[in-house]
C-alpha cells in the first residue's frame, strides 16, 4: 500500500490519518448492535423489553404468584384462594451515548470505512461499559442464602467465600467451587436449564487447565485440553470477563464471580438515536449515537455470588 505524496495540512492537536490510508472513495451505512458484545445480555431474560421511546420510561412487569399446596381428604370442603399478580417496575433510567467525527477529507482519502469502523467500535466499547457497570453492581442482589461461608438455603454446608476470607481458587480445586455453586441453586429449586456462570478471564484459564479428562463432563466430544473450548459443566454456560467487580482485600484482588439462572435478571435497552450528523462549521461528518437501558434482579433466589482470589 502507497502512501500519497501530499494531502491537506492539518490543524494543530488535529490526528492525520492520510498519512496511513491510500485513496478510496468511502461510503457506508451503519448499524450498531451491541447485545452481541455484552455478558449480561446472554445472561439475563430480555423478554419485558418491548418499546422503549426515552430514558425514564418504566417497564411493569407481572409476576408469577405462588400456588398454595394443601392436603386432601375425602369430602372435605375446600379452601379457595385468589392468587395476586404482584407488579414490578423495571426503570429504564440510565443512558450512555457517543458522539465523534471525521472530517471529509479523511473519509475521501481512506481505504477504510472509517464511520463504519469507528461505528462497530462505538457499539462495543459501549457494550463494554454497560457490562462493567452491571456486573458491579448486581452480584449485591443474590440471596443471602447464595453466597458467604454457609451457602446453600438447606445445608448451610457450601463455602462461597466472604469479605476477608475468599475463596482461594486453583485449578485443583475449580470445578468442585463450580459443583458447589450449582448444589446452591439445587437448594432453591431454581431450575436447571439456562444457569449461567460469569467469572474473570483468569478463572476459565484454570478450568482448562483443570484435569478435565472426561470429555462428557463438558458435553463435547473431546476434552476442553485438547480443543480448547469450554462447554457445559454441570449444568453451567460458562462466560469469562474482564469486567466481574472485584475489589482489594486483605492485600489480595479479590472478586465476585456470579452464578445464576436466567429468570433472575432482567435487560431492556435500545438505541433510540443513532444517526449521522453533518457539522455546520466543518467540512465533516459525525455520528451520534443514544442507547437507554435498565436492569433489575427479579429473583435474587436465582442467583448467587463465588467471592474469590486467584
Amino acid at each position: 500500500m502507497s502512501t500519497p505524496s501530499s494531502y491537506v495540512a492539518a490543524s494543530s492537536g488535529y490526528p492525520q490519518h492520510s498519512d496511513n490510508f491510500i485513496p478510496q472513495i468511502w461510503s457506508g451505512k451503519l448499524l450498531v448492535k451491541f447485545y452481541t458484545a455484552t455478558v449480561f445480555a446472554a445472561i439475563s431474560n430480555t423478554d419485558y423489553e418491548g418499546e422503549i421511546k426515552s430514558q425514564g420510561d418504566t417497564i411493569f412487569i407481572r409476576t408469577v404468584p405462588d400456588i398454595t399446596i394443601r392436603d386432601y381428604t375425602k369430602g372435605q370442603e375446600m379452601t379457595i384462594e385468589f392468587p395476586d399478580s404482584a407488579k414490578v417496575e423495571l426503570n429504564i433510567d440510565r443512558a450512555k451515548y457517543f458522539f465523534f467525527g471525521v472530517d471529509d477529507i479523511d473519509a475521501m482519502q481512506s481505504d477504510l470505512r472509517l464511520l463504519d469502523d469507528w461505528s462497530n467500535d462505538a457499539g462495543e466499547q459501549m457494550g463494554i461499559t454497560i457490562d462493567s457497570g452491571v456486573l458491579s453492581d448486581v452480584y449485591s442482589d443474590a440471596d443471602s442464602n447464595n453466597t458467604g461461608t454457609t451457602a446453600g438455603k438447606i445445608s448451610s454446608s457450601y463455602d462461597m467465600g466472604t469479605t476477608s476470607d475468599a475463596v482461594q481458587l486453583t485449578k485443583a480445586n475449580i470445578l468442585e467451587y463450580m459443583v458447589d455453586a450449582a448444589s446452591v441453586l439445587d437448594e432453591q429449586d431454581i431450575p436447571n436449564s439456562n444457569r449461567w456462570f460469569v467469572m474473570p478471564m483468569w478463572a476459565t484459564g484454570m478450568i482448562k487447565k483443570s484435569d478435565l479428562k472426561d470429555a462428557s463432563l463438558t458435553g463435547d466430544g473431546k476434552s476442553i485440553l485438547r480443543n480448547g473450548r469450554i462447554g457445559m459443566i454441570d449444568r453451567w454456560e460458562i462466560f469469562g470477563s474482564n469486567q466481574v467487580a472485584s475489589a482489594t482485600d486483605g492485600g489480595n484482588t479479590c472478586y465476585h464471580a456470579i452464578f445464576g439462572q436466567k429468570s433472575a435478571l432482567s435487560f431492556a435497552a435500545q438505541m433510540t438515536k443513532m444517526k449521522p450528523v453533518s457539522l455546520e462549521k466543518y467540512f465533516m461528518d459525525a455520528i451520534k449515537g443514544l442507547n437507554v437501558y435498565g436492569y433489575k434482579v427479579l429473583k435474587g433466589e436465582a442467583m448467587g455470588d463465588l467471592y474469590c482470589r486467584k
